[in-house]
């Protein structure tokens, strides 16, 4: 098994310990990445990724190796403390130069065979909005399955974290992988991801973006083929 986690965040505090824990309980093969260490740009808004190709963004050699190891892995984990009541500015940047890949334009068929978390960490309050800043992206990408677990650790490192609230922290992350565990290899996206996906190819049929329908007629997609299909 392979997995990626992007942490929202340089540090190692709570949300950084928690994906960790994770990631060391699927066993495998775990890349990691922080952000902004590892990609540090902003979206630029020139289109060029929506209208010409992804490979002629102005940041495309450093977002690159971030890209082919998401592509490459079983299972992605998106990671952030919960700023403001939503994820990171240095997560969403990255995310933001991803919306090339989103359904309605050009989604890569890897994605709908991937397994994908959430997870996010606050003192008090906020994990919800969070957990969505990240999930929508996923489900967007047509992520087979996106799990979210957000929680509240009432402190602000992990060295403050109680006992009790690690303890049910392990119970959780034991579960989620057992869960993700049996899936590998074999899961298909649900009925929402189906429906969506379903949608957009009726759409693309009609076209309105000349790169995003080339991209749906070479992967078949206008016809029968389905990238959760072998």
């Amino acid at each position: 098994m392979r997995t990626v986690v992007v942490y929202g965040q340089n540090h190692k505090g709570s949300t950084y310990h928690i994906a960790h824990e994770l990631a060391c309980k699927l066993g495998g093969e775990t890349t990691e990445f922080f952000l902004p260490r590892d990609f540090d740009e902003f979206c630029v808004g020139c289109n060029t990724c929506f209208n010409v190709s992804e490979k002629d963004c102005p940041h495309y050699k450093k977002l690159a190796p971030l890209t082919q190891a998401m592509d490459e892995a079983d299972v992605i984990v998106l990671a952030s403390p919960v700023y403001v009541y939503h994820a990171t500015g240095a997560m969403k940047a990255f995310l933001d130069h991803y919306g090339y890949r989103w359904m309605v334009h050009s989604p890569d068929a890897s994605m709908f065979r991937k397994q994908a978390v959430c997870i996010c960490t606050a003192a008090g309050a906020g994990m919800r909005s969070t957990l969505k800043d990240m999930a929508d992206s996923l489900f967007f990408w047509g992520a087979a399955r996106v799990y979210k677990y957000g929680v509240g650790v009432a402190a602000v490192n992990w060295q403050g974290v109680s006992q009790k609230k690690r303890e049910a922290i392990d119970k959780k992350t034991s579960a989620l992988a057992q869960k993700i565990a049996r899936n590998v290899g074999r899961v298909t996206p649900r009925l929402k991801t189906r429906a969506a996906f379903f949608a957009m190819h009726l759409m693309q049929r009609k076209g309105f973006n000349p790169r995003d329908v080339e991209h749906w007629k070479q992967q078949g997609w206008t016809e029968g083929v389905r990238p959760w299909k072998s």
